[in-house]
C-alpha cells in the first residue's frame, strides 16, 4: 500500500466510529536496484485518537484467532486465497480490496456470487486512490445496516455450512477419505 492508501485507511477507520483491530506491519517498500528501502507510517496522531475504539498491532497476529473471535464483525483485506477461505469459513463478511494475483477473482466470489462482502475497490478501479469516506462507508455498511446485517447472516451460514462440510461425517471429509482409501489401495496392492 502506498502512503496515501494507508493515510487514507486510517483516516476511514476513525470516521467510521466503528471499534477496529488494524494489523500494521512495519514493513519495508525495498528497490532492489538501489537498495533504498522506505517504511511507510500511520498518520501523526493517529493512534491517539482512536485509541478508545481502535488497536493497532504492528506485528504478527493470530489471523484465524482473530477472525473466530464473536466480536470480530467483519475483516478487511486484499484477499488472497487463504485470508478467503479463513474469513468464509469462521462466518465473518468481508471488505475486499483487492491489488494483484488471485485477488480479484476472490474478491468477486466474496462480494458478487456469495455476496458475503462488499468491495472497498473493485479490480477495475485499482488506478483510482480509495478515500476515506470509502472506507468509512463500507466499514459502516457491513457493520452498522440493515445490507450488512444481511450479509453478515449469509457469512455466518456460510461459515457453518463450510465449517460442518470438514467435520466427521461431513461431504468434503467423506470425499477426502475416500481419496485417501482409492490412492491407498492403488499404491499399497501394486
Amino acid at each position: 500500500m502506498t502512503g496515501e492508501e494507508i493515510k487514507g485507511l486510517a483516516m476511514g477507520l476513525e470516521q467510521s466510529k466503528q471499534k477496529f483491530l488494524w494489523v500494521f506491519k512495519d514493513a519495508g517498500k525495498g528497490d532492489i536496484f538501489t537498495g533504498e528501502v522506505t517504511k511507510e507510517k500511520l498518520p501523526e496522531g493517529f493512534e491517539e485518537r482512536v485509541k478508545e475504539v481502535g488497536m493497532v498491532v504492528r506485528d504478527w497476529a493470530p489471523q484465524v484467532e482473530i477472525l473466530g473471535h464473536p466480536s470480530t464483525g467483519e475483516f478487511m483485506s486484499h484477499y488472497g486465497w487463504n485470508s478467503c477461505f479463513e474469513s468464509i469459513t469462521m462466518g465473518v463478511p468481508i471488505a475486499a480490496w483487492p491489488m494483484h494475483s488471485d485477488q480479484p477473482k476472490n474478491a468477486f466470489l466474496v462480494t458478487d456470487i456469495l455476496k458475503v462482502g462488499l468491495p472497498v475497490n473493485t479490480w477495475e478501479q485499482r488506478e483510482e486512490t480509495v478515500t476515506s469516506s470509502t472506507i468509512a462507508k463500507v466499514v459502516q455498511n457491513l457493520i452498522a445496516s440493515k445490507e450488512g446485517e444481511e450479509i453478515r447472516k449469509r457469512a455466518e451460514e456460510l461459515g457453518a455450512s463450510t465449517r460442518q462440510a470438514v467435520e466427521e461425517g461431513g461431504v468434503s471429509r467423506m470425499e477426502l477419505d475416500s481419496f485417501i482409501v482409492h490412492i491407498t489401495r492403488y499404491y499399497v496392492g501394486s
